[in-house]
Order: structure tokens, then C-alpha cells, then sequence
């Protein structure tokens, strides 16, 4: 198994872990990449969640008109932080007008998505930049991390889907799924996927079609775990609630059942601590700075 992270300190735990679908390590994950910085799912997002520590980039994708692998959390232009083509706003209401499947890569790069900011995030650095192609993260990542040395990086890719938004807002889950596998493998090893999704059927397909891949099941519902794990049919490697959905002793059962547990968004180092002490197995948060202060603690493997 390739080393992965700078301290040598690791490496006693990455030489027993049994196998890529259980990792004994804490996993500090940039969300969109570091939305509380920069654009949410920009090429500097992703650049600056790396400059500051992070073992994973988390992010979402969508798919274009023209068969395109696009990354961007809704499948549509969102009103809150993107300006249209030609430089205005336009309304909360108009925004699923502007439906990304529905348009080609050319149409989507026109709009302007980070030099609105998010007021959200009010440390956000505002820049004019355009929803990127997957293609060209994986790139641009992948150039950072072998011209400045730093350490391989996993990618949490999401699929946005639902059942109400096929056909009309994506294309099916099957074709959805294949589009990104085969782009994803163009750039860089599996071993280094994780895909995600709140839509199980999309989980389901990706076990059955490419058993290999790291697969993490999204969870805002408040059923229990075990009702969670048998509508998925199958223990994914990992389980990802809502941070508050989790306690310490969910977290000990799911680590009876050998699934890692990796909350999501944490952006307060309290609830970061918190969870930590519950025993997690990473967080994904929107300020991978904030964590950075404590990566001795916690990037250090959970025994």
C-alpha cells in the first residue's frame, strides 16, 4: 500500500491495515474544496484545501448537455453565488432555468461563479472563475501535488442525483456512474476514489458494477443506522451523517461492523474536537485551516 501522508509516524498503522476499505487514519477532508476560502468547487478551492493539510477533496459533479463531467453541487446555476453570462444577477427563482444538463460545457464556463462570493462564507476570497471540468481538477491537483511534493490526496466525489431530477436535471444513475468511472480512471489510480451519494441506488450500482471502488453512504435522515445499512443492502466502507446525527456509541457500532465514520460539515474546531473524542474516523469541513492548527492530533491514526 502506497504511503500516503509525511509522518513517518503512520507508517506502523498504514502496515497493518488489513486492507484499502478500512484505513486506520483520521481524514481531514477540504468540502467542496475549501468553501469557507475560496469558491466552492474551484480549481483555488481545491488548491488552497491542499495548501492547508487535507487528506481528501471533497467535492460534487454534474453532467453538461454534451456528455461533460462538471463539478458543481447543484445541477443548475445556483442564484446565491453565480453571476449569468453576460455579468448580471438573476433571481432564486430563474436559476433552474439555467439547468447544466441541459447546456454544453461552452454555455457553462460563460457564467461568472466566484466574484459574487457567498455571504455564507464571508472569508471567502472572491475571483471571477467559472465551474470547472473534473478532467481539469484531477490536472491541476495532480500538477500541484508532483511540482511541490506534496502527498497524494483521495477524492470524495459525490453524485448529485435523485429519482425526480433524472431525465431531466442528469442522466440515469447508470450512465451517470460510467461517465465519471471512465473519466476518473483516465487520471488517476482507484485506490484513490471514494464515491458518495444520499441516493443509494447510485451506491448500489457502483458496488454491483466496480466492487473495487471505495463507496461512502451520505445519511440527514434520523432512521437508525441498522434500517440505514439494510436500505443500502451491503456495509459501505464508510458511513457519512450529519455531524449531529452521530454519538459515541453509533460510532463504536459502526466500528463493530468494520465501516469508518466520516461526518459531515464540521466548521467549528469545538465540534471537530467533540467528534474526534466520539472516536471518528475524519471530518469534512468547510475550513480545513481551522483543523490544520490540530493536524498532529488529528492526522494521528485512531488505534
Amino acid at each position: 500500500m502506497r504511503l500516503r501522508f509525511p509522518f513517518l509516524i503512520l507508517f506502523a498503522f498504514f502496515s497493518m491495515a488489513a486492507s484499502t476499505q478500512y484505513i486506520p487514519r483520521f481524514d481531514v477532508q477540504g468540502h467542496r474544496g475549501a468553501r469557507g476560502l475560496r469558491p466552492e468547487n474551484s480549481i483555488p478551492a481545491f488548491i488552497a484545501a491542499l495548501d492547508t493539510g487535507v487528506t481528501t477533496l471533497e467535492m460534487d459533479v454534474v453532467i453538461t448537455k454534451d456528455k461533460q463531467v462538471v463539478v458543481s453541487h447543484e445541477p443548475w446555476m445556483s442564484a446565491g453565488i453565480c453571476y449569468d453570462s453576460t455579468g448580471n444577477e438573476f433571481s432564486d427563482k430563474a436559476e433552474k432555468k439555467y439547468n447544466i444538463y441541459q447546456m454544453t460545457y461552452d454555455e457553462v464556463k460563460r457564467f461568472d461563479c466566484g466574484s459574487k462570493g457567498n455571504e455564507k462564507f464571508p472569508q471567502q476570497l472572491k475571483m471571477k472563475i467559472s465551474k470547472p471540468l473534473l478532467s481539469d481538477v484531477l490536472v491541476a491537483v495532480e500538477t500541484q501535488i508532483k511540482n511541490y511534493g506534496s502527498y497524494e490526496v483521495d477524492y470524495n466525489i459525490e453524485i448529485k442525483s435523485s429519482p425526480e431530477d433524472e431525465k431531466k436535471y442528469q442522466p440515469s444513475i447508470e450512465e451517470f456512474s460510467d461517465l465519471v468511472y471512465t473519466l476518473v480512471d483516465e487520471y488517476i489510480p482507484l485506490d484513490r476514489l471514494v464515491i458518495q451519494s444520499f441516493d443509494f441506488r447510485v451506491l448500489q450500482y457502483w458496488h454491483k458494477k466496480y466492487p473495487a471502488i471505495r463507496l461512502a453512504a451520505l445519511v440527514e435522515n434520523t432512521k437508525s443506522i441498522d434500517a440505514n445499512l439494510a436500505a443500502l443492502g451491503f456495509k459501505p466502507s464508510i458511513y457519512s451523517p450529519y455531524y449531529k446525527l452521530i454519538n459515541k456509541e453509533k460510532v463504536h457500532h459502526l466500528h463493530q461492523e468494520k465501516i469508518r465514520v466520516i461526518p459531515w460539515t464540521v466548521n467549528e474546531v469545538s465540534d471537530m474536537l467533540s467528534l474526534k473524542g466520539m472516536g471518528v474516523d475524519g471530518i469534512i469541513t468547510d475550513y480545513p485551516d481551522r483543523a490544520r492548527k490540530y493536524k498532529m492530533t488529528l492526522n494521528i491514526a485512531r488505534k
